[in-house]
Formats: C-alpha cells, sequence, structure tokens
C-alpha cells in the first residue's frame, strides 16, 4: 500500500527547468518604486565607490602596497558581488516577481557562493598582512612581496571557483519537482533547498565542511593574528599608532561576518521571510556600499590619494 502510494507521488512530481522568484516585500506599487529607486541608488553608490578605491589604488604610487592591493580586491568582490545580485533583483521590483531558468538560478548561486567564499579568505589575508607589518615590520617588505600578494590572490580565487563548483553542481543535481516559487530575493541556498525532493544528506555534509573551510578557519585565523597584533603593541608601545590602520579592517569583518552570522547560523525558526530578505539585503547591498567609506573616510593615504587625484582632474 505505502510503495503504492509512493509510485503515485513519484508519478506526479514534476521537474522544475524555471523558478518564479518572488520579491518578500509584496505590497503596493508606489512602494516597490520606491524601493527600487533606493536599491538602484545604493547599486550606483556601490559601483561609484568601489570604482574610486581601484582607481585611485591602481594611479597613486603612495597606495602601491600590499595592504592597498587587497583592498582594491575587495572592491573589486563587492562590485561582481552587487552586480550578480542586484539587476535581477531591481528587475523582480519592477515586474513584482520574475522567472529565473533552472540555468540561470543555478549560475547566480555559483558566482554568489564563490564571491561569498573568496571575501571571507581575503579578509583573512587582510588580517595577515597587518599581523606581518605590525609584528615584524623589518621583514615586512621581503615578506609581502608583489608576487607573493599575487600569488595569495591568485590561490584564493581558484580555491573558490574549484570548490564552489562542485558544490553547486551537488546543488543543481538534487530533484526540484513541485513548487516553482522561490520566496526570496535571490536564488540562495536555503530556499532552493526548500525545493527539493530527493535527499539532502550529502549537499548537507558539504555545506558543513564548507562552513569549516571558509567560516570557521578564517576567522581562527583573524582571531590568532589580532591576538599577535595585540599583545605586540602592549609589549611596543611604539607601534599603537600602527593599530589604527588596523580598525578599518576588524569594522569591515565584524560587519561581514556578522551579517552572515544573522543569515546562516542563527537558527531561523520563528523568523519571517521578511526578516530573512532584509538581513539577506545586509551583506549583498549594504557591505559592499560601506566598505569604501569605511576605508575613505579612516584612512589618510586614500583621502590623500584622492585629493591629488582630484585635483590634476581639475587642472588637466
Amino acid at each position: 500500500m505505502n510503495k503504492d502510494i509512493a509510485d503515485v507521488r513519484e508519478n506526479n512530481k514534476t521537474e522544475v527547468t524555471e523558478f518564479l522568484l518572488l520579491l518578500g516585500f509584496q505590497a503596493s506599487e508606489e512602494l516597490r518604486l520606491s524601493l527600487f529607486c533606493l536599491f538602484l541608488v545604493v547599486y550606483h553608490l556601490i559601483i561609484c565607490g568601489n570604482l574610486l578605491i581601484i582607481t585611485l589604488v591602481s594611479t597613486s604610487k603612495i597606495l602601491h602596497t600590499p595592504m592597498y592591493f587587497f583592498i582594491s580586491q575587495l572592491s573589486i568582490t563587492d562590485i561582481l558581488l552587487s552586480t550578480d545580485i542586484v539587476p535581477n533583483l531591481l528587475h523582480v521590483l519592477l515586474n513584482n516577481g520574475a522567472t529565473i531558468t533552472f540555468i540561470g538560478c543555478m549560475t547566480q548561486f555559483y558566482f554568489f557562493c564563490v564571491l561569498e567564499t573568496f571575501e571571507c579568505l581575503l579578509l583573512m589575508l587582510m588580517s595577515y598582512d597587518r599581523c606581518v607589518a605590525i609584528c615584524n615590520p623589518l621583514r615586512y617588505s621581503s615578506i609581502m612581496t608583489s608576487r607573493h600578494c599575487a600569488i595569495l590572490i591568485t590561490i584564493c580565487w581558484l580555491f573558490g571557483f574549484s570548490i564552489m563548483l562542485n558544490y553547486t553542481t551537488t546543488a543543481a543535481k538534487l530533484n526540484y519537482c513541485g513548487s516553482n516559487i522561490i520566496d526570496h530575493l535571490f536564488c540562495d541556498l536555503v530556499p532552493l533547498l526548500e525545493l527539493a525532493c530527493s535527499d539532502t544528506f550529502i549537499i548537507d555534509l558539504e555545506i558543513y565542511l564548507l562552513s569549516i573551510q571558509n567560516v570557521i578557519f578564517p576567522i581562527t585565523v583573524i582571531v590568532v593574528t589580532y591576538t599577535y597584533i595585540i599583545s605586540t603593541i602592549l609589549r611596543i608601545p611604539s607601534r599603537q599608532k600602527a593599530f589604527y590602520t588596523c580598525s578599518s579592517h576588524l569594522i569591515v569583518v565584524s560587519i561581514f561576518y556578522g551579517t552572515i552570522f544573522s543569515v546562516y547560523v542563527v537558527p531561523t525558526k520563528g523568523r519571517s521571510l521578511t526578516l530573512s530578505k532584509i538581513l539577506s539585503l545586509l551583506y549583498t547591498m549594504f557591505s559592499p556600499v560601506v566598505n569604501p567609506i569605511i576605508y575613505s573616510l579612516r584612512n589618510k593615504d586614500i583621502m590623500k590619494a584622492a585629493q591629488e587625484t582630484f585635483h590634476k582632474w581639475v587642472t588637466w
């Protein structure tokens, strides 16, 4: 009897080849248009602010150091991450929901995972760079060479692209059937798994391993490096001024991992869908727009480079 019921359910399953991506803020047209304008302005600020950082680092000689090289990589990541999410989100807002193909959904999910993974590793590298600069300043230039920095960044990119390809492939091979509605702002893991009909044990295991590789390990390295930094500053008070360069990085780390934990680690039981979507905006829009502001306002070198560049443009 149970076998017959299972066979009927299996026969009634329909393969999902197109997802309906619904906006959680289902409201009046006026509110949706207001959100559209707000997100459009934020997206332009993300692009302009991070492009400014990239331009200054690439053109100003005083910013040709490993620390600013890593900051420019963070700006590139923020531009790519917001571009992966926001344009489609704007389309969804205008149409009060929109369709996205299965391949398109998985592609968006893949690049989202790659960029999030790279940012986790990049923030770890930035803490390592500050640790070497403060704890071992005499050897800093010989350790953090341009070649060494380029190799580290390349490894992080390759790691993200390769690991997440296998992860996304596993997610794509799951059987999705029944409802084709994703009640979220973009193709993320949790709403995708809610539509899966097959066993998710393998991908659950991969999620556990990835959380160790991409979150627990980088956070551990960051904590260890700042432990060394603080101990060095306490022993050598003359280096307290150097710690000021770490404050911006600590703020960015706190914002990034704070939003990641609030979305993926804190239990979602009892949390409304609207709140989940608002939290997802924190690391897809809020973090990319505040990162260049934090590094610009709290960094004298970037402010000086911006003034010099602006003066050249005016007198040119």
